[in-house]
């Protein structure tokens, strides 16, 4: 074995830097090609049945309004019922026939299939979008334990949400030949301090939904979402803290997120939705953040400093480098979207 090894050792990188040569121009050429053909054969989803988690804020709520727009049905879930009703009512103005409102915790698994079921029993199914999702904030060793609370909910909420909704729904999409969209995030390849349990929950979902993708072939199309930062609760500064509760605190947001830009959440709807309408197989939003990967890929030291100098360096939690650097240039107002900006947000226990 150690003969086979040291022989593919010696070997693959010649080849495969002869052979990326070749394919890469003529993937990117072929990618380039059919792109404006599956853009006007896009699946026309009037009438079809959504079923959208995590649908009563930020990119749920929005991909909602846009599925709307396109005529289809819906099935909205979240904590929030009150939230989730005003989402409703607003879809239906938008163009939905209907929308069916399921008050849920997707980190139950009864819950979750209750929610699959429920829109089965009303509508049928077609499209599963996998959004629901909260962000935990504290360093690793700032934990008491690793099984608090907070990281729990994360993982729960994020990774096996996403998975039991998904379990319980396949066999339906099968027979529709459907459609699944996973929110993860581009946090999943960029090692952002402070979000250890969320950035590992979002690299579990994308490896999860590519492995599915193999298994289940082209019975089912699954579409992988990962967005960057994009106007929501997050990027108000909700988080969760070590006690299991959301508080909201714009200082150590700003600190955290410095000078990265944030996305406007209906431009980030619009293209998740045509994506996924489009049969992609992943969606980076906005485009921009896709070349974060590579530099993750090639350059994974420089990555890693420079999210340590710019979170890590500063005199508390609150005060960072890139905090500093967003201050002093006064980029807030041209970055950061006004509804992220407002410092009279409210504040809800309850956390999707």
């Amino acid at each position: 074995m150690d003969l086979i090894n040291n022989f593919l050792n010696l070997i693959i990188y010649r080849i495969s830097q002869t052979a990326f040569s070749y394919i890469f121009p003529l993937y990117f050429f072929v990618k380039l090609l059919l792109f404006p053909i599956r853009s006007t054969f896009a699946e026309d989803v009037a009438g079809k049945v959504v079923l959208i988690t995590g649908a009563s804020s930020g990119i749920g709520e929005h991909v909602a309004y846009e599925y709307a727009k396109r005529g289809a049905y819906l099935a909205l879930v979240a904590r929030r019922e009150h939230r989730l009703r005003e989402v409703a009512e607003v879809a239906e103005i938008l163009g939905s026939p209907f929308a069916l409102v399921i008050h849920a915790d997707v980190s139950k698994v009864d819950d979750c299939k209750r929610c699959v079921q429920t829109t089965l029993a009303h509508f049928g199914l077609d499209h599963l979008v996998n959004n629901a999702g909260i962000t935990s904030i504290n360093l690793f060793e700032e934990y008491d334990d690793p099984r608090n609370v907070a990281s729990v909910m994360v993982n729960d909420t994020d990774f096996w949400g996403t998975v039991y909704c998904t379990y319980y729904a396949i066999p339906y999409l099968k027979q529709t030949r459907g459609k699944i969209i996973g929110i993860a995030s581009s946090a999943a390849w960029l090692p952002t301090p402070r979000l250890s349990f969320y950035t590992a929950s979002k690299a579990a979902v994308i490896s999860f939904y590519e492995t599915l993708r193999v298994e289940i072939g082209r019975d089912v199309g699954i579409t992988i979402v990962t967005p960057g930062l994009t106007e929501s609760e997050m990027t108000q500064g909700k988080f969760m803290f070590e006690d299991g509760k959301m508080y909201l605190d714009q200082e150590l947001r700003d600190a955290v997120m410095s000078v990265m830009p944030i996305e406007a959440v209906g431009s980030a709807a619009e293209a998740i939705v045509k994506g996924g309408c489009r049969g992609d197989e992943y969606v980076t939003e906005p485009p921009w953040m896709r070349m974060t990967f590579y530099w993750r890929m090639f350059l994974p030291e420089m990555v890693e400093w420079l999210n340590h100098l710019f979170i890590m360096t500063g005199s508390s939690p609150t005060e960072s480098f890139g905090k500093r650097v967003l201050e002093f240039t006064g980029l807030k107002p041209f970055i950061y979207p006004a509804s992220v900006r407002c410092s009279e947000l409210g504040y809800e226990k309850e956390y999707y």
